[in-house]
This record gives structure tokens, sequence and C-alpha cells, in this order.
């Protein structure tokens, strides 16, 4: 069976780092991109045709979010919104699960917590 693809979005090289080594810890997972913005990344799906994005929500130039409805409109695909943004009862966490994201990784200063997107 051939690996899960996964493209990370995200403007701070620490977190794309920190991606890339979780996802690469699995052995039925690849990183294969990162980027610091979904400018850059929408030449990365194109060129590497992922199975699942990461996705970071504040970033410089387009926001996660604004990213995240043009990419379902036109490529939908599994994408896991990562943020510290993304708390319960937030709304930016509720403009995120209408826009189409099916999973959110809240990042804490200890770590992170993931949730479903029904929350």
């Amino acid at each position: 069976m051939s690996k899960i693809r996964v493209l990370s979005v995200d403007d701070s090289a620490l977190m794309r780092q920190i991606m890339t080594e979780i996802i690469n810890s699995h052995s039925d997972m690849e990183m294969v991109a990162t980027a610091p913005d979904p400018l850059v990344a929408r030449d990365l799906i194109k060129k590497f045709n992922p199975d699942v994005l990461t996705l970071d929500v504040e970033m410089p130039r387009m926001d996660g979010l604004d990213f995240l409805e043009k990419l379902m409109r036109l490529r939908p695909m599994p994408v896991v919104m990562v943020s510290s943004l993304t708390g319960k009862g937030s709304e930016v966490t509720l403009a995120r699960a209408g826009a189409g994201g099916n999973r959110f990784c809240h990042q804490t200063a200890t770590g992170y917590s993931r949730r479903n997107a029904g929350v």
C-alpha cells in the first residue's frame, strides 16, 4: 500500500520541521513538501499532488481560512487545521468548520490536542 502523502503549510519554519518529523515518524505517511504560505502551497499542491494538507490559520499574504475555502472549491481534499487559534468555541474554529476542514489540532505551549471538526 502506498504512503499517505502530506503537504504542510505554516509560516513558522519550526512548525514545518516539527510537522515533518511527526508525519515521517509514521511508516504509512510521508511529508512530500512544506510551504511557508498558501501562495507557495498552491504551486506545491499542483506539483506533488498530496493526499492530505496540514494548514495553519494565521499566515502572511493569505490566511489559512481563505485558502481553505478556495481549495475546497477547486480541489477538495482532507485538511487538518493546525493553530493556536482553534480552541473550542473560538470564532475561527467555527469559521473553519464551515469552510470544510476535517480536523484541527490546537497548538499549545506544551503540545497539541486533537479534536474532530464537530465540536
